[in-house]
């Protein structure tokens, strides 16, 4: 066979994995970040100082979030569920030291700490974990389109053929959903003088997508480079997908109440699967085999699944509403969890009710199941985060520490019974000045840069490299640096303080 021929058939005919394994995974990014922020946490109670060199910060955050999360879908895949509970001892043999810490410092009942923390006030101008969620799904995207193309990524984790659950398909879902929670609409920003105008705008807005999309189908055609036809078409990409759908949305949520865009997704997602059942269309998107019929028939995949992303923007920008409304303490936000953990839940049944009487799970049609488990599975990761975020801030309560980059700012400090009691933990400056050399907020300052620079060397890699044939660990050695080749590029732009967006 062709190299070009090998490659795509080592990424076709595959059925996911289990929606347990991925559930599971799905842990791993927020232990991760726990690790990260109560390491620095101790760091600061042993020396006093936060280390604010731009080397040391780029080395942690790379080896303590992306490198585990390469490690994750390579060579640890196979023992993931002891790499959780290995983090998860870890995190706790660290918050149990901070605690130690501060008992012997100031001696303080336990149920007065956990009162303390529960009435503990947070900085309620931004939600770290909105941003944390974008640049994580950003993230294991770029990591999983360069490692799908060898073959110590899990065939599991790569895009399911037809039906099916793999990683590399909730990546494609979460992407779309990722965008909508910082949707105008969700962020609740005034519309253009006019709806023309704010249609327009939108219209305006997607002009770097389109042109991605038209480089990348260029390129692509041109070089002869593999491809993998029945995931979008002869023609479609995802960057056309991502247009549309900003386009389509905006101008639905033109004339439609953004409050109310749950019910709007669940109508498009219900009457998309009744049209997918009723008529000849499904046969067309899975079986049609001649695609010299136009441009419709050669992308009918990339074409029709549109519509299923764009019930999940909508649904996505109705959970951007709800994380985003204006909560002060820390019980507010372990309530938000728990009817998020609901709604999960929820949307699991409805999603085993789907699979069981109308079909499975497929990421090529983005069905009405498809939409369900997107959801279910993004609720309960936001949740994840969530928490990972609160167990930061009970150890900021403890170590009276606050500057943890990407994570809730302390503003007020509900009074103790102790000598210190009342003490201000908002440190804004030095909150600054963490932020400012953090990766994730790198990631987050040039997220759609990132995706293209993913892309690109993810091309390059695959037309230097044999990847199909590499050994286990020449594989992980390339991952990993080309991930850090990413996220330095990245780091050093956020370090200068440049953004590049043009629209």
């Amino acid at each position: 066979m062709r190299d070009k021929d090998l490659k795509e058939a080592f990424v076709s005919n595959l059925n996911g994995t289990s929606l347990g394994e991925i559930t599971l995974g799905s842990v791993l990014a927020p232990l991760c970040l726990i690790n990260r922020g109560l390491l620095l946490i101790l760091y600061f109670l042993g020396k006093g100082v936060y280390p604010f060199s731009w080397k040391v910060h780029l080395f942690l955050d790379f080896t303590m979030v992306v490198v585990p999360l390469v490690l994750s879908c390579t060579v640890l895949s196979d023992v993931l569920l002891l790499v959780i509970l290995g983090l998860a001892a870890i995190d706790v043999s660290m918050l149990f030291q901070i605690y130690h810490k501060r008992k012997h410092t100031i001696p303080v009942r336990f149920q007065q700490t956990l009162k303390t923390f529960l009435e503990t006030r947070l900085e309620t101008r931004c939600t770290p974990f909105v941003t944390v969620f974008r640049v994580l799904v950003n993230v294991k995207t770029a990591i999983s389109i360069l490692a799908v193309d060898f073959a110590i990524f899990p065939r599991r984790y790569a895009k399911t053929e037809t039906y099916g659950t793999g990683v590399m398909d909730f990546g494609v879902g979460s992407f779309i959903l990722a965008n909508s929670l910082v949707s105008p609409e969700a962020r609740q920003k005034q519309a253009s003088a006019s709806k023309f105008s704010h249609v327009a705008k939108q219209l305006l807005s997607v002009w770097p997508l389109v042109v991605l999309g038209m480089v990348r189908l260029i390129s692509v055609k041109a070089l002869g480079y593999h491809e993998h036809v029945s995931e979008y078409g002869l023609h479609w990409n995802f960057f056309f997908t991502l247009a549309i759908v900003r386009v389509v949305a905006s101008l639905l949520l033109t004339f439609f109440p953004a409050n109310k865009s749950w019910i709007l997704s669940l109508t498009i997602g219900g009457v998309y699967q009744t049209t997918l059942e009723m008529t000849e269309l499904k046969a067309f998107i899975l079986h049609g085999s001649d695609r010299t019929g136009g441009l419709l028939s050669a992308n009918r995949e990339g074409v029709f699944s549109v519509i299923g992303y764009v019930a999940i923007y909508m649904a996505g920008v109705q959970v951007g509403l709800y994380v985003m409304e204006k909560r002060t303490l820390v019980k507010d936000w372990i309530k938000a969890i728990l009817w998020l953990l609901l709604a999960s839940c929820g949307l699991w049944t409805l999603l085993h009710v789907c699979q069981s009487f109308v079909e499975p799970v497929s990421r090529r049609m983005a069905n009405l199941s498809y939409l369900l488990w997107i959801m279910a599975q993004s609720l309960y990761f936001l949740s994840c985060l969530i928490s990972a975020d609160l167990v930061l801030v009970f150890s900021k309560v403890l170590s009276k520490c606050s500057p943890v980059p990407s994570s809730w700012i302390i503003v007020q400090e509900t009074t103790m019974q102790d000598p210190n009691a009342g003490t201000s933990l908002d440190e804004d400056k030095t909150t600054k000045k963490i932020d400012d050399l953090c990766l994730i907020q790198a990631v987050n300052r040039n997220q759609l840069l990132f995706f293209v620079l993913s892309n690109v060397m993810t091309g390059l890699t695959n037309v230097m490299l044999d990847t199909v044939n590499s050994s286990s660990w020449f594989s992980v050695w390339v991952l990993v640096s080309y991930m850090f080749a990413n996220c330095s590029v990245i780091y050093i732009l956020h370090v200068k303080k440049v953004t590049l967006k043009f629209w």
